[in-house]
């Protein structure tokens, strides 16, 4: 929700056939993507097609792949890359359809739950408990369980990320201000009003205010979480209007009205991440994956910007979880090679390919526990390691909140739904954000959008 994430961003929806042809494909390999099978574009032999998100570590992915993978393996990947909305869009289509045009897609943990349960994606459970080398006990628990449906691994991580607050930390120092280990909501308002005008042109902290279901709705719906609220009751009852779900969001509008980004109606992940690298934010609450890009050593920031978990109001952590994956579609006919690209794309080897090749703070990383205990990696990011892992640790998406759910999820709703509600909620808060309209009247016209959603789940 990178957003990610973008993430994610994520930031945005998920998801069977666990059948005879399932099975065969996963011991008889060859004979579903052998010499002379063809892929479902017309790859022909040997050759996958990979439909993912145009996020940074994808495009590094693409690059290092004909070098590498292809060398070793003759398997040639042909790549069709689109920005986030885009791609969700595309792959919803052709999984769906099981057009087959497409072999590995990237998919989130949003996916893959509904995508499993409608039968779009092939079972990846033998391939990765047969491939030794991959070590699928290495991939983190929460990301692992996250993409594992009914006791079938379905899809198999790229990166991972949570959530956390990053603060200037030589801001802080020139202005005397201290950040609390563990920041309240409350006291990160206080440090931003201070903040803010630190520097010229400086803003006190950058929260995402663009319209999207992965974009403002993530950090906000962690926000709803932690201050007691909840888009749905364990009755399926909408309660976007509740007092909680209210004080949360005008704390959040509020906040960015008053001491946020310029332009924040149109701000996402990268409008935040250009105006913290930029100084024209002191603070920025986000995707544990910003860390890497700020830490990188081309960033103007390398090195002044502190991490600490994400604030709280009611609950002892609220950041999110968020994975982009690789799912194979069930349809598709080169699922030998298809998993042959993914346990090379999430693996340790990758890891080290990308930290020996392009820098250590450009690991997709994340995924695994190795990574955690990798001197080179660990001594890259140093300054964000730790807390990435806590927060990823720290994360419950089946209690994120003060009470009982319907749904799994923490930063979206786990339901095909969500993708069009949130959407359709978040045009409306960002219509408060923009001054158009109050919270209130957004959060009452939401509501009725989110009881026509439950109804269906109501009455079921």
């Amino acid at each position: 929700m990178t957003n990610s994430s973008r993430t994610d961003r994520r930031p945005r929806g998920r998801r069977v056939l666990i059948t005879g042809t399932a099975v065969l494909c996963g011991s008889l390999l060859a004979a579903c993507s052998g010499a002379g099978g063809a892929g479902g574009g017309g790859g022909g032999a040997h050759s996958i097609n990979v439909l993912m998100v145009n996020n940074p570590q994808m495009v590094d992915l693409q690059k290092l792949t004909a070098d590498n993978f292809t060398k070793s393996t003759g398997i040639k990947v042909n790549f069709t890359v689109l920005p986030e909305n885009d791609v969700r869009d595309k792959i919803t289509q052709d999984f769906s359809s099981q057009a087959g045009q497409y072999d590995v897609a990237s998919i989130s943990n949003y996916e893959t739950p509904i995508y499993a349960k409608n039968g779009w994606l092939a079972p990846l459970t033998s391939e990765a408990a047969s491939d030794t080398a991959f070590d699928q006990n290495d991939i983190l628990p929460n990301i692992r369980k996250s993409l594992t449906v009914n006791g079938q691994v379905y899809a198999e991580p790229f990166y991972g990320e949570s959530s956390f607050l990053m603060y200037r930390k030589d801001v802080f120092a020139a202005k005397g201000l201290t950040m609390p280990a563990n920041p309240t909501w409350n006291q990160v308002a206080d440090l931003a009003a201070k903040a803010d005008g630190a520097q010229p042109g400086m803003k006190g902290i950058c929260l995402r205010g663009q319209v999207g279901w992965g974009e403002m709705l993530a950090p906000l719906t962690t926000v709803v979480n932690t201050m007691g609220g909840t888009w749905f009751d364990k009755d399926w009852n909408a309660q976007l209007t509740s007092p909680a779900f209210t004080k949360a969001t005008n704390f959040y509008v509020n906040l960015v009205r008053s001491h946020g980004e310029a332009g924040a109606a149109q701000a996402g992940f990268a409008e935040c991440l250009n105006d913290m690298q930029q100084s024209k934010v002191a603070m920025w609450y986000d995707a544990t994956s910003a860390a890497g890009l700020l830490e990188a050593s081309d960033s103007p920031v390398a090195g002044k910007v502190g991490f600490v978990p994400a604030p709280v109001d009611q609950t002892k952590s609220s950041g999110w979880l968020y994975t982009w994956a690789w799912g194979v579609q069930k349809a598709s006919r080169n699922q030998s090679d298809a998993w042959k690209f993914i346990s090379w794309a999430s693996s340790k080897q990758y890891e080290q390919l990308v930290g020996t090749t392009l820098g250590w703070s450009r690991v997709p990383a994340a995924k695994r526990a190795s990574t955690y205990t990798d001197p080179q990696y660990l001594s890259a990011a140093s300054a964000f390691a730790q807390q990435t892992e806590t927060a990823l640790n720290s994360a419950d998406p089946d209690n994120p909140g003060v009470q009982p759910r319907p749904a799994p999820g923490i930063q979206f709703v786990g339901i095909p739904e969500f993708t069009d509600l949130g959407t359709q909620v978040s045009q409306q808060i960002n219509a408060a954000v923009a001054g158009q309209i109050t919270v209130e009247q957004a959060l009452r016209n939401s509501q009725g959008l989110a009881q026509k959603v439950a109804a269906k789940y109501q009455h079921s």
